[in-house]
């Protein structure tokens, strides 16, 4: 499953941006606020295409910093020091026959992709096109929630390639992204507590969505976390040690 994403990450990409363009017509098409002028079509087509690319700029990006068969250092501070390890070189580690994202790592891999394609899509289902003649509440939620999935899946895909190219900051790098998500949502809510005119019919379903998606991180670190701390394979993977 490893090789197949590696191999095949630009044809993913390119079906990406297309299914998720294909998605975002309606909307765009046919907005809840009228359009004011081209500036006003621009303005509300901008953070469509940023959810669209923010996930391929992330691989990119993390592509070109982390290329395939690179050595990278372990950090001189270890998080991670429950049990009994025996370190291994980084030549002893590859030559592992559990060194890789392999197994049941390759489900976190896929998880990571998945998240980014609901996440979008919640996204693009619960929040309504709105122009420039929006009230002010109506503008900041959009802009937030844009900016929220926008933020999110660059940085999960950029866990998704350390996790895929055996970089060993990626259990810091995913622990980084889950508290970022949390304190988005956190964010979010206190935001538009404190914006007036905002509907209640907007707000109790917008609490709920936010609540959802904490939820969704607590249960994806309740279930990975102890994983990655104990495998086996993440820590030859990922820490160059093996279980005395």
């Amino acid at each position: 499953m490893a090789r197949f994403l590696e191999s095949r990450m630009e044809t993913i990409a390119v079906a990406w941006v297309a299914v998720f363009a294909l998605g975002c017509l309606p909307r765009v098409l046919f907005p809840v606020t009228p359009i004011a002028g081209l500036g006003g079509w621009l303005s509300l087509v901008a953070p469509y295409a940023l959810v669209a690319l923010a996930p391929v700029a992330g691989f990119l990006i993390a592509a070109g910093s982390f290329p395939r068969g690179i050595l990278a250092a372990q950090p001189k501070l270890r998080l991670s020091i429950y049990g009994r390890w025996r370190r291994l070189g980084i030549l002893e580690a590859r030559r592992s026959p559990v060194f890789g994202p392999a197994g049941f790592m390759a489900s976190l891999l896929i998880g990571l992709l998945l998240n980014v394609v609901v996440r979008s899509f919640e996204f693009l289902l619960a929040m309504p096109a709105m122009g420039s003649t929006a009230p002010l509440w109506g503008d900041r939620l959009f802009a937030l929630m844009a900016g929220d999935v926008i933020a999110m899946s660059f940085v999960y895909m950029v866990c998704f390639v350390m996790a895929l190219r055996s970089i060993p900051l990626f259990p810091r790098m995913l622990l980084f992204a889950w508290t970022l998500d949390i304190a988005i949502q956190l964010g979010i809510a206190r935001t538009i507590a404190a914006t007036p005119g905002v509907p209640t019919d907007v707000t109790v379903p917008l609490h709920g969505l936010l609540e959802g998606n904490i939820t969704k991180v607590l249960i994806s670190a309740v279930i990975w976390l102890p994983y990655l701390i104990l495998s086996d394979r993440v820590n030859v993977t990922y820490r160059w040690r093996a279980p005395h």
